[in-house]
This record gives structure tokens, C-alpha cells and sequence, in this order.
């Protein structure tokens, strides 16, 4: 199964994702962690490019097609073959991410984007994406915390509130389009409790329920 988690800066996605692992390792289950843009050795390249505050003159349409470069790598590379052994494959940020920031945030015309985004996947879809969805303001604060601590500060965390505000409201539009593949998690809940829906909405999506 291919399990991606989505969400808007400081929606805490990768503070979640080890001991989700850990947990479903645990229920028995072999699982490979991985994160968007990156996951390969090109990947990773491409996404310090990509991150980097020296770069803030890119265009947007640069943007976009650099992240469909580093993930075209990363199906052929990870999931694909990672799928075909039997694995679970949980990532940390997929394609939605580009239809939401790309997008959505960029006012960039969507089907061309949906259109460079297919051409990059072949078409690999998630079979679950858990969008752990914050406030706009709140996410951008724990982003402020989290750089104050000497965390990572990119190049897309530096963009206006309203481009972030344009971000959350693309993927609750993505929510709407394909609700039986997405869940919605309430990340502005305390952190365990969040950690709890998430397992608790992947062990339902494994065993059919």
C-alpha cells in the first residue's frame, strides 16, 4: 500500500511520521519510510535546489517542473519497486503537494499542472492520503518555533500568508474531489491525539474495515 501524508507548513507531518512507522512495524507490517521532494539520490539534489533561500528569484513554472524531475526518479526508483516487494510505502509529501502549492498556491493553471504531474508518476496514485490539516496562522507559527530552533527554513516557507492560505484551501478542494481516498486529520490537536487518528485511520484502510 502507498500511504502519503499531506498537509500546510507546520501541519506536522514529519514529527509524525517515525513513530507512525514505529507502530506499524510493530502490528507487523514492513514499511519504508520516505519523504517528497528526495527519497533518491537525485531527488535529494534536486530538493536543495529546490529549498534553497538563494533561489528565491525562481520561477514558478521552474519550480514546478523541478519537483516533477526529482518525483518521476522517485516512483521509478522507490515506490514502484518498493510496492511490487510487498511494502508499505509511507511518504512524507507526494504529487498533491504540487497541485496544492504549484497549484493552487501559485494560480498556475491546474490542468497543465495535473498534466505534468501524471507524466511524472505514470500515473502511480496513493492509495491513502491523511492530510493533517492546520490553520494557516498556526501552521505558519510552529514554522517561526521550528526555524527559532534551528530547524529547516525553505524557500517556500518564506512565501506570503496568502499564498499558504491559497495552499490549505487546494487541498480541501482535493479533499472534495477524491474523498474515498483522502482522510482529514485535525493537526491542530495536541500531538498525540493526532498521532492517534492517524494510526487509527491507516490500520482501518489495512484491514478493510
Amino acid at each position: 500500500m502507498f500511504i502519503t501524508l499531506e498537509g500546510p507548513e507546520g501541519s506536522g507531518k514529519t514529527s509524525q511520521l517515525p513513530p507512525l512507522v514505529e507502530f506499524l512495524r510493530g502490528k507487523g507490517y514492513t514499511v519504508f519510510p520516505t519523504r517528497e521532494p528526495g527519497g533518491t539520490s537525485i531527488g535529494e539534489q534536486i530538493r536543495t535546489v529546490l529549498h534553497s533561500l538563494k533561489n528565491a528569484e525562481m520561477n514558478p513554472r521552474t519550480e514546478t517542473l523541478l519537483y516533477q524531475a526529482a518525483r518521476a526518479q522517485f516512483v521509478e526508483q522507490v515506490v514502484r519497486p518498493r510496492l511490487a516487494a510487498g511494502e508499505i510505502v509511507l511518504s512524507d509529501r507526494y504529487a498533491d503537494s504540487t497541485i496544492a502549492y504549484q497549484g493552487y498556491g501559485h494560480q498556475q493553471d491546474l490542468e497543465q499542472v495535473r498534466a505534468l504531474v501524471k507524466y511524472a508518476t505514470g500515473g502511480q496514485v496513493p492509495d491513502l492520503t491523511l492530510l493533517l490539516d492546520v490553520d494557516v496562522e498556526i501552521g505558519l507559527e510552529r514554522g517561526a518555533q521550528r526555524r527559532a530552533r534551528g530547524g529547516e527554513w525553505n524557500r517556500l516557507d518564506a512565501y506570503q500568508l496568502e499564498f499558504h492560505q491559497r495552499v490549505r484551501a487546494g487541498y480541501l478542494a482535493m479533499v472534495k474531489q477524491e474523498p474515498e481516498r483522502w482522510v482529514v486529520v485535525d493537526a491542530g490537536k495536541k500531538w498525540d491525539e493526532v498521532q492517534s487518528q492517524l494510526r487509527t485511520n491507516i490500520l482501518k484502510r489495512l484491514i478493510g474495515i
